[in-house]
């Protein structure tokens, strides 16, 4: 099983702790707690969030209104295609990795860490999924009953679902410490951005510059406080 994080588990050894036999089973459970929390790395746990995104979120997907329009597949490879570079970057596995490649480490709290951001931003991703509702498509669309969403978490964001990947996806590069992982996150960062903006372009047009626009004036694009529209 692939894992991100350079960190060697550590066992307690058995001899190092005080023994008593009134407490015998309390030390062992003790001891095993212990090596079964060396033994999980943060890496796995990255990877188990990821996975569990991915199936939760396609499961979700025929959840969506009937589409009435979309642009064409050349103009969507544009987006698609650093895309598909980044996650393929991001995802080479890391553990134990020590060539020159290998940028920082992160140890053992802060790769515990960088999972509970993936978390953090896999269920801002999902909030905004289901404030959407059947609103929702994986590609850049036009949906039966299309209107503009600035309440919840689009109120933070234009792109909440964008901004709560975009943190997990940082989240892992910094837990893998490596170069590859970080142009994972550039390539992924720069098809991501490329998508909004053809949705925001996309929206403009068919729903009427003055129903996007303003909202665009309102909300920032993928970070909170962020640079706001024009």
């Amino acid at each position: 099983m692939p894992d991100f994080c350079a960190t060697e588990p550590r066992v307690t050894p058995i001899g190092a702790m005080a023994f008593d036999q009134t407490a015998f089973p309390n030390n062992i459970k003790l001891i095993l707690l212990k090596v079964e929390w060396n033994r999980m790395r943060p890496g796995i746990a990255i990877l188990a969030l990821w996975i569990g995104w991915a199936v939760s979120w396609a499961v979700a997907a025929p959840w969506s209104n009937r589409t009435e329009k979309r642009p064409g597949i050349v103009t969507e490879i544009r987006y698609r295609l650093p895309m598909l570079i980044g996650a393929l970057l991001l995802f080479v596995p890391a553990h134990r990795y020590e060539g020159p490649l290998r940028w920082w480490h992160v140890g053992r709290m802060g790769a515990w860490l960088c999972v509970a951001l993936v978390a953090a931003g896999i269920a801002f991703a999902w909030w905004a999924r289901l404030h959407l509702g059947r609103l929702w498509s994986g590609r850049v669309t036009r949906k039966a009953d299309h209107r503009v969403v600035d309440s919840g978490p689009y109120a933070v964001v234009r792109h909440p679902i964008y901004s709560g990947l975009l943190l997990s996806m940082l989240a892992t590069a910094v837990a893998k410490g490596t170069l590859l992982g970080a142009g994972g996150f550039v390539f992924l960062l720069l098809g991501i951005w490329m998508k909004a903006r053809l949705e925001e372009h996309w929206l403009t047009q068919e729903l009427g510059e003055g129903v996007y626009c303003g909202y665009r004036r309102r909300v920032p694009m993928l970070m909170p406080f962020g640079p706001k529209g024009k």
